[in-house]
């Protein structure tokens, strides 16, 4: 078992090395390229704002009222027409304005509406009333809400209080404290701690490369840089280790003490990941992240790690001595 207890994770790593995809090298041209006026325009919005024309969006909010005359008459207090865009309807950037003279929002667009329908609307409030098209940026967008993470937070902390309570009056077994000899879940304990830290650090000291990535995510880790790519490397990390922690839980416990188990160690994750994501943000993260990496090894070294095999089952021992699992004495 001791041989073959590494063969899942490896294949998985192997199998996502071997998906890649393969770019074709892109050939350099001599010619200049000479661009106009409105299309350098257009280029230095995408790159501050990370978005430009044709680009889709979904409304997120209730609805969203555009306005049907030009952003001048508008500025200028003429009478205008508007119409709303409901939740979950498609639009898509049809035009930008800069608008100087506007004291509220200088940037204004104008959006198609899936009906052929087209509208203006200050970019300040487009923005609170969508997100991009696409269903990574919409997860990022659902698990930043603040409403939700503080909900998030109470629920796990209740939750996890009441389920460790119930399992240390059963002995069962729970990481970290009643631990089983395989150090898969002591692990994704500690990736998943990496990665909340590495994530709120991408938003405190690289947040335009984070904007840029909620605009146009790609969970390509090679096609980012810096703490992003930490980032991602992080999160494959973190499912692969899961998919072999699971896999070992059940080769070391029933399915009766698995599954309680299972759920004990994804308590654990879940409060990790509230913890060094709220911490973080306030950069005292790192010095609880160390200490709980040290606590973590120290915890799994200590009391968990088995050195030996029983004879006569072949099952993992702490000690020389009477096996816990078939009761042969091991001398």
């Amino acid at each position: 078992m001791q041989k073959t207890k590494f063969f899942l994770p490896l294949c998985l790593l192997a199998a996502l090395l071997l998906s890649s995809c393969y770019r074709k090298p892109l050939v350099a041209s001599s010619a200049p390229v000479e661009f106009t006026d409105r299309q350098l325009d257009s280029i230095s919005f995408s790159c501050t704002h990370h978005y430009s024309q044709n680009y889709n969006f979904i409304v997120d909010a209730d609805s969203m009222v555009l306005t049907q005359q030009m952003p001048e008459e508008a500025v200028s207090q003429l009478p205008t027409d508007s119409f709303a865009v409901m939740r979950n309807e498609r639009i898509a950037v049809a035009d930008i304005r800069i608008m100087p003279m506007d004291s509220v929002d200088s940037v204004w667009v104008q959006l198609a509406h899936e009906q052929g329908r087209f509208g203006w609307i200050h970019e300040s409030d487009m923005l609170r009333a969508v997100v991009p098209d696409d269903p990574i940026s919409q997860f990022i967008s659902f698990f930043s809400d603040e409403h939700l993470l503080i909900f998030l937070v109470v629920f796990v902390f209740v939750l996890f209080a009441y389920g460790m309570r119930k399992l240390l009056k059963r002995k069962a077994y729970i990481v970290h404290f009643n631990d089983i000899a395989t150090f898969y879940p002591t692990l994704l304990a500690v990736v998943v701690s990496i990665s909340a830290t590495l994530y709120s650090s991408v938003q405190l000291f690289d947040a335009d490369a984070w904007q840029e990535f909620y605009f146009h995510p790609s969970l390509n880790p090679f096609s980012h840089k810096g703490l992003l790519q930490l980032f991602l490397a992080s999160v494959w990390a973190l499912l692969i280790v899961a998919i072999a922690a699971v896999d070992d839980v059940f080769r070391h416990l029933s399915l009766a003490d698995a599954i309680p188990y299972l759920l004990g160690l994804a308590g654990v994750c879940a409060v990790c990941y509230v913890v060094f994501t709220i911490s973080t943000m306030y950069y005292v993260g790192y010095v609880l992240l160390l200490a709980y990496v040290c606590f973590a090894f120290w915890r799994y070294f200590t009391y968990t790690k088995s050195d030996y095999l029983c004879g006569n089952c072949g099952k993992q021992i702490k000690k020389k001595g009477r096996c816990p699992h078939c009761g042969a004495i091991n001398e």
